[in-house]
């Protein structure tokens, strides 16, 4: 095979003013969205505890026992180290994951090696600019068994953020319109519940004009929030308790349990609350460079959904019809089943220290992995963050039946789908590698006299890089042709958020006349629709591609001019997208985990989104293969 060519885009130059103004911007929207959970996270603590008659004392050890958690997990665990973590301007759980997988080879989870296509990327070029790998990673690599556990954590923070989107919306509601009946008494709390849900729905549908709209229109709001709060708190500290700052003293934290002692430690499960919004000041970092369900259906750990990107300029900002309406339906029931405030905190609290604590775990990998931290220091860093995150989920967990079940139960059924999801793809790849058709299987078929090189162009979707898919065989068996220009394509997700445009379309020839690959390649945080008419981009980079090999070669010219005019005709012809319509079949000798999980895929596969109506390919350009891969 020759050596494959991507066309060079020229980027724009960047503009300073606009730059300045775009930021200021993107910083005004952030008070909105991010800062907004931040400063309204330790209005949650007060409704979930139950204080019997507490003291001076037992205020000042919770003050300060607020402060020195939002100090350090806030300020210095996710400001000043997890900010720095970022993923290429993406945050989160995920996000942490994938720098992992990027500077590691850690993609397949399977006994037989095999990774997803989205796990496969270029290894070499990823570790050819780092340093000699830690005995770590050496580690984590070489086990089965460390590979499972860190896709299984990284999978778990997905879970419990999506829980966290069910939950923050519903307790920030709650606990504001709970507000009202201070003023109005006569309020009942079956009304301010379904005030609560009318809240949540209308915000819910305003989802679809985007991030940057919905927070342009919120900003004002928690911008007044941020500026009047202090300005109250000034004016309270100064004119009935000037010696508040004294609770910044650690001693009160030891003479609040010394005091208090197991209530005390109970009581740290609503404490906990107050450091709520801090997650969000790393998960939602990509909204605003350029989500969480977004990265998993991308890296295939989700079945398709729609996602639809609401701004030009920031990919990060994206809306998905599906996830939204389901939000909205579990925050509304939330709501109207539970109704508690304590309950919901509960929960709250849950989902939040895990996916603390798993930050912590995953950023620790970081230090130790990638960014080769001294021993003492990630020694230090780990020791004081699991400790705090420790104590405070030791808290948390006695209170499952009391709300706390709740993320658990979602994190369940998501973990069910997703493990499902992913199994089955990993199966189907097995199948697929095993059964591949090489270029002399396929030389083999084209020359039977009987196969037929029809007029126009096909692109032919595979997810094999090195090789064919055995749909290809059984689609010229029993076709008897394939078109004078077949470009075999192949979508790659790689484990970074935006792929260069210079590096999008990746062609080259297959040593067979009018067969050439494509590999059309993501980022997690690129938009899945190639906007305008990829075809003639594509077939743009091929010309691109016989040019530079006539200049080359200047004996080979006249094939090559032969080529381009091919190439025009077949365009000009007709354009057909075939992809395989792919199916387990089960036999009595399969294991009853595989049959049960296998069909499980299925159904999930039957109903979810295609893979080419994502790509922007009309319907009656489609056509779809149907083939048994036996399990």
């Amino acid at each position: 095979m020759e050596n494959t060519h991507s066309h060079t885009l020229a980027m724009p130059p960047i503009v300073e003013g606009k730059n300045k103004w775009a930021t200021l911007s993107l910083a005004y929207k952030s008070v909105g969205v991010v800062f907004g959970g931040l400063v309204t996270s330790p209005l949650y603590v007060y409704p979930s505890m139950a204080l019997k008659s507490p003291t001076e004392e037992d205020y000042l050890g919770i003050y300060c026992i607020m402060f020195w958690t939002l100090s350090l997990i806030g300020v210095v665990k996710y400001a000043c180290i997890a900010l720095k973590a970022d993923d290429q301007g993406e945050g989160g759980t995920f996000a942490l994951y994938s720098l992992l997988c990027r500077h590691m080879n850690i993609g397949a989870i399977t006994s037989t090696g095999v990774s997803s296509p989205s796990s496969r990327s270029h290894n070499n070029s990823l570790h050819q600019s780092f340093k000699k790998p830690s005995r770590l990673g050496m580690f984590i690599e070489r086990s089965l068994i460390a590979r499972r556990i860190l896709f299984f954590i990284a999978i778990l923070g997905m879970c419990m953020l999506i829980g966290d989107g069910i939950l923050t919306p519903a307790i920030s509601v709650l606990s504001a319109m709970e507000g009202i009946r201070v003023p109005f008494p006569k309020f009942s709390k079956s009304l301010v519940e379904a005030l609560s849900a009318a809240v949540l729905i209308v915000l819910f549908l305003l989802q679809k004009y985007g991030t940057a709209r919905v927070s342009f229109l919120f900003s004002p709001i928690m911008g007044a929030w941020t500026l009047t709060t202090p300005l109250i708190g000034i004016y309270n500290i100064t004119c009935h308790y000037p010696t508040i700052f004294k609770a910044i003293s650690p001693h009160y934290i030891f003479q609040f349990f010394s005091r208090n002692g197991h209530e005390g430690w109970l009581l740290l499960n609503g404490m906990v609350l107050c450091i709520t919004g801090a997650e969000a000041l790393f998960a939602d970092l990509g909204h605003f460079d350029r989500p969480s369900i977004q990265q998993s259906v991308v890296l295939d750990y989700f079945p398709r959904i729609k996602i639809v990107h609401t701004s030009s300029s920031n990919e990060g900002q994206v809306y998905s019809p599906e996830t939204n309406y389901t939000l909205m339906v579990l925050c509304v029931a939330v709501i109207l089943i539970f109704g508690d405030g304590k309950e919901i905190g509960n929960a709250f609290g849950l989902v939040i220290i895990l996916v603390m604590l798993i930050t912590t775990i995953l950023l620790t990998l970081v230090m130790i992995v990638i960014w080769r931290i001294p021993t003492i220091l990630t020694v230090l860093f780990s020791f004081v963050f699991l400790t705090m995150e420790g104590l405070y989920m030791s808290s948390v967990f006695t209170k499952i039946r009391e709300g706390g079940w709740i993320p658990f139960a979602i994190s369940l059924i998501l973990s069910f789908i997703m493990f499902g999801w992913f199994y089955g793809r990993q199966r189907k790849m097995e199948y697929e590698l095993t059964h591949k058709i090489d270029m002399d299987r396929l030389k083999l078929l084209l020359s039977d006299p009987y196969v037929q090189r029809v007029p126009g162009l096909c692109f032919f979707y595979s997810n094999i890089q090195d090789g064919f898919t055995p749909v290809l065989g059984h689609y010229i068996k029993n076709m008897r042709s394939i078109h004078k220009v077949t470009i075999f394509t192949t979508l790659r997700y790689l484990l970074v958020p935006k792929v260069a445009p210079n590096e999008r379309f990746v062609v080259k020839r297959l040593g067979l006349k009018g067969v050439y690959g494509c590999l059309i390649q993501y980022g997690y945080a690129d938009s899945l629709n190639l906007h305008g008419d990829f075809v003639s981009q594509i077939i743009s980079s091929l010309k691109d591609h016989i040019m530079n090999y006539s200049t080359e070669n200047p004996t080979a010219v006249p094939l090559e001019e032969q080529e381009m005019i091919d190439l025009n005709e077949a365009q000009d012809a007709a354009v057909v997208h075939v992809r395989g319509k792919t199916r387990f079949y089960t036999s009595k000798e399969c294991t009853w985990f595989d049959r049960f999980m296998l069909a499980f895929y299925e159904f999930m596969h039957s109903n979810c989104r295609s893979g080419l109506p994502t790509l922007g390919v009309p319907i009656p350009q489609r056509i779809e293969v149907g083939m048994l891969y036996e399990a």
